[in-house]
């Protein structure tokens, strides 16, 4: 039995980086931990307030369901993450778009 590194295995089923499909795969994989960094982010000022996620919720206008899935990393709306920023009392937010610049978003 021959052993690969994980590397390796996704040079061979995916292609190497720089094609189309791995580069979508790497893409993904990008989107997922940033999607994960942004629940934990969440998580860990709502409980700095000291606040439930039905609490958060209620402050947001969405259910303790949403609050959750923000957390893990499931998708969410822009339009909720950013009440939910609000919520715990961002003075503000921007997004960094890379060569198109930094927009501010409130």
């Amino acid at each position: 039995m021959e052993f690969i590194t994980f590397e390796e295995h996704l040079d061979q089923s995916l292609g190497k980086i720089g094609t189309p499909r791995r580069d979508r795969f790497e893409a993904r994989m990008k989107a997922e931990e940033e999607a994960w960094k942004l629940g934990e982010l969440v998580k860990e000022n709502r409980k700095k307030q000291k606040l439930t996620q039905k609490q958060l919720g209620e402050r947001v206008g969405v259910g303790e369901a949403q609050i959750s899935r923000i957390e893990s990393g499931r998708a969410s709306t822009f339009t909720t993450i950013s009440r939910v920023f609000k919520a715990l009392g961002a003075k503000t937010a921007s997004i960094d778009f890379g060569e198109f610049g930094r927009v501010a978003l409130w």
